[in-house]
């Protein structure tokens, strides 16, 4: 039995997003497999779109960070209930709570072979929570699939000419992404520092790729090569 975590970025349930519904199909497909292979798998959703215009809102009448990341972990649970009524309905066995902690989303790991949840307290992303998760659930990595296909020294649609990484240690990570830090509520990068920071100290694997194009997230998961970044504790090459 193989336990696995994955943030999926709430950019991914845009409803925008072409062929949306044959996205959250293969998502299934995914799920169902590695189930039928005895795996357990964390799913933590993002906020995306709806957070950040939720946030944007009340941003002029609100200016405590604490309150407007509540804004932030609601849309993240939302987001959280869609997948995890989809993975119901289609017949796989899974958790039928949204867990507001790490530790009962571990609890429930151990019940179910699915558990699907959001945010749970303000200044911690759901990066950082997946990658908690991870740690505590001794999973073999934490994947973080967004919106970008892998992690590069700058944003690419501001610099195209960026430099692209297939393989990263959790120290050069660090230095792209910024120190250990709360961002500002709404705001968001490649992967949480927090979370880096932390997958650094238990050397835990990260795997980081457009989550969009579902074949990269099954591979992922199967632990075959990818299209993305590998993050490691050794040295990259």
């Amino acid at each position: 039995m193989v336990s696995i975590v994955a943030a999926l970025g709430g950019s991914l349930l845009r409803p925008e997003i072409e062929n949306k519904h044959l996205w959250l199909d293969d998502l299934i497909s995914i799920i169902r497999d590695r189930v039928a292979m005895g795996d357990r798998l964390g799913l933590v959703i993002g906020g995306g779109a709806p957070a950040r215009e939720g946030i944007d809102l009340v941003r002029p009448l609100i200016n405590d960070d604490y309150h407007l990341d509540k804004i932030g972990i609601a849309a993240t649970r939302l987001n959280a209930t869609i997948i995890r009524e989809a993975i119901s309905e289609a017949g796989i066995s899974v958790s039928g709570i949204i867990p507001s902690s790490v530790n009962e989303a571990v609890q429930l790991l151990e019940e179910k072979p699915v558990v699907v949840m959001g945010g749970t307290t303000p200044g911690h992303t759901t990066d950082a929570v997946a990658i908690r998760f991870a740690i505590a659930a001794s999973a073999k990595k934490c994947i973080i699939a967004t919106n970008v296909d892998r992690v590069y020294d700058e944003d690419p649609r501001l610099n195209p000419d960026t430099k692209a990484h297939d393989h990263l240690n959790h120290e050069e990570l660090q230095k792209i992404v910024g120190p250990a830090e709360h961002k500002k509520a709404g705001q968001s990068s490649v992967v949480d520092p927090i979370g880096v920071f932390e997958a650094s100290k238990a050397k835990l694997e990260l795997n980081i790729l457009d989550g969009r194009i579902s074949n990269r997230l099954r591979e992922a998961i199967e632990g075959s090569e990818f299209d993305g970044t590998v993050i490691s504790s050794e040295i990259s090459i």
